[in-house]
C-alpha cells in the first residue's frame, strides 16, 4: 500500500531534471548520440538519439533519427520512430513515425503521422485495478 506511492513520488520527471547537454539552435550533429542524463536539443541531430534521462526537443529542434529515452517532451520535429515510457508533444510539435510509449499527452495543435503503440506495465496495471 505504501509502496505505490513512494514510487510515484521517486518517479523523475524530465521537468525535474537537470539538463547536463544542450545542442544549440543553428547546431547540426551528424551521428547517433547516447548519453545518460537529460538533454536539450535545439539544433539538428542526423541520426538516432539514445539517451537514459529524457530528451528535451525544443521548438527549432530536429531530429532525423530514432529517439529511445525514458522520457521526451517534443516542441519541434521528429522524423524517425520515438520509444518512450512517457512521451509529451506539445502544440508546435511534429511527429512523422511510430511512437512506443506507456503514457502520451498530444496538445491540440500538435502534429502526428504514423502509427501508435500504447502498453502499461503489468504491475502498474494490477496496483490501479485493485
Amino acid at each position: 500500500m505504501f509502496k505505490k506511492n513512494d514510487k510515484q513520488q521517486q518517479a523523475l520527471e524530465i521537468n525535474q531534471q537537470e539538463i547536463s547537454t544542450i545542442i544549440g539552435e543553428g547546431f547540426i550533429f551528424t551521428g547517433e548520440l547516447r548519453g545518460s542524463s537529460a538533454i536539450r536539443i535545439e539544433g539538428k541531430i542526423i541520426g538516432n538519439v539514445i539517451v537514459d534521462g529524457g530528451v528535451i526537443l525544443g521548438e527549432k529542434g530536429n531530429v532525423e533519427g530514432d529517439i529511445i529515452t525514458k522520457s521526451a517532451i517534443i516542441f519541434g520535429t521528429v522524423n524517425g520512430n520515438v520509444k518512450t515510457t512517457q512521451l509529451e508533444i506539445k502544440k508546435t510539435g511534429f511527429v512523422n513515425g511510430e511512437i512506443t510509449t506507456d503514457t502520451l499527452e498530444i496538445e491540440l495543435g500538435a502534429q502526428y503521422n504514423g502509427k501508435l503503440n500504447m502498453k502499461r506495465q503489468p504491475a502498474q496495471a494490477l496496483a490501479e485495478a485493485s
